[in-house]
């Protein structure tokens, strides 16, 4: 896993921490927002109805829908972080599909400094507020993420600290129901599998209580299937979670199903369902599921793009490779170069194997001088570890290139 994607799991403990306190501590209060016997706006059941039909629209890319929602949120609650923060949520999943693209970066910092500013002004007043805390944590959280992404450490190192400075808040609260228990099950996991996998890393997540990685996947699921604001987030999680480190691909596919179903605009669902019919074998459904990705990119529907276009031509290709129509494999292999080179992507496995593919299909044309051209390019772009660098000095070398 890359440096900022780790700092990226440091970033969300001190995120769901800090969620963990927001959520258990906000039972008891009503009247006007910063008072200290005030409800605290996430726990309000009439706005969340309203936030998540919202959110909905979010998560199925109509963004315009979303952000008139949200400026609503705004208009009613002009000095709470929440509509702020919903608003940054928006331009975060514009980020989503293509993590390389930068053209929202600006706007997306900008929101989340207004959502911090917004909650220290009501942690100021009310150093005990755990919904100002969790907003401030939220805020840093998600701008340490995106500096991580952009390999900017001295930010994301002073956005993570930032972040962590909330985190005792959050200790000392019991109950919890499956709405507000999402923090807790990513803290749970987290806790454990950073250590687990880079004990270099064991300092950094000293201090926090102990986790506990089957409870917290127990917990995600109860989120998953129990919550209401907080369900697309947990089953966001859970997939990536089963198909990667939990090595359970068949409940990768099915979440990755039912989050396609409902919201079929989403490019980010679109592509992992793919990508999940793929990982178990149903190549024929992926490949359609695929040549679809491929129409809307060409349509140019929102959110579709290169990295999305990577994705489904492999899987095409792939398609075309095991029933032997080689003009086609070849020709979405090439396709998957483009989309690679248009997304700075030539050190992706799908990039990769795409070269060693089309060396192989050169190979068997007898264009030798192609075949290892495409090779040359495999240990190029790959690094001497990597699989894909070794099966094509191998191929060199057993035939001769």
């Amino acid at each position: 896993m890359k440096l900022r994607i780790l700092i990226g799991c440091i970033l969300l403990i001190c995120f769901t921490e800090n969620a963990h306190a927001v959520q258990n501590n906000n039972n008891n209060n009503r009247s006007e927002i910063n008072s200290p016997s005030s409800e605290y706006l996430l726990l309000d059941k009439g706005l969340q109805f309203r936030i998540t039909e919202a959110v909905n629209s979010l998560y199925n890319f109509d963004f315009e829908v979303a952000e008139r929602g949200f400026r609503v949120i705004q208009l009613q609650y002009p000095d709470h972080p929440l509509p702020y923060f919903l608003m940054g949520l928006s331009t975060w999943w514009k980020i989503t599909p293509d993590l390389e693209n930068k053209r929202y970066d600006d706007l997306f910092i900008r929101q989340m400094d207004v959502t911090i500013e917004k909650a220290e002004a009501i942690y100021k007043k009310d150093p005990t507020n755990k919904e100002a805390a969790f907003f401030l944590s939220g805020a840093y959280g998600f701008q340490g993420r995106l500096f991580s992404e952009r390999r900017s450490w001295a930010k994301a190192t002073f956005a993570g600290k930032n972040a962590m400075k909330y985190l005792n808040l959050s200790k000392g609260e019991d109950e919890l129901n499956p709405e507000l228990l999402l923090g807790d099950a990513l803290f749970n996991y987290f806790s454990v599998w950073i250590p687990e996998n880079y004990p270099l890393l064991k300092p950094v997540v000293a201090f926090f209580p102990k986790g506990d990685k089957n409870l917290g996947l127990s917990q995600l699921e109860d989120v998953a299937q129990n919550a209401f604001y907080a369900r697309v987030e947990a089953q966001y999680f859970l997939f990536r979670l089963y198909a990667s480190e939990e090595k359970q691909p068949y409940k990768a596919l099915a979440i990755t199903q039912y989050l396609h179903d409902k919201y079929p605009n989403n490019p980010y669902f679109h592509r992992s369902h793919a990508r999940h019919l793929y990982a178990v074998g149903r190549i024929n459904e992926s490949k359609d599921m695929s040549m679809e990705i491929l129409r809307r990119l060409d349509e140019k529907w929102t959110g579709y793009e290169s990295n999305s276009g990577r994705y489904a031509a492999f899987y095409i290709a792939q398609y075309n490779d095991r029933i032997k129509n080689k003009a086609e494999a070849k020709k979405y292999y090439e396709k998957t170069l483009s989309y690679g080179e248009e997304s700075e992507s030539q050190e992706s496995g799908y990039y990769l194997y795409s070269l060693i593919a089309l060396g192989k299909i050169a190979n068997e044309q007898k264009d030798k001088k192609k075949a290892k051209a495409y090779f040359n390019q495999v240990k190029k772009y790959a690094k001497r570890k990597h699989p894909a660098h070794k099966e094509a000095r191998d191929y060199i070398k057993k035939n001769k290139l």
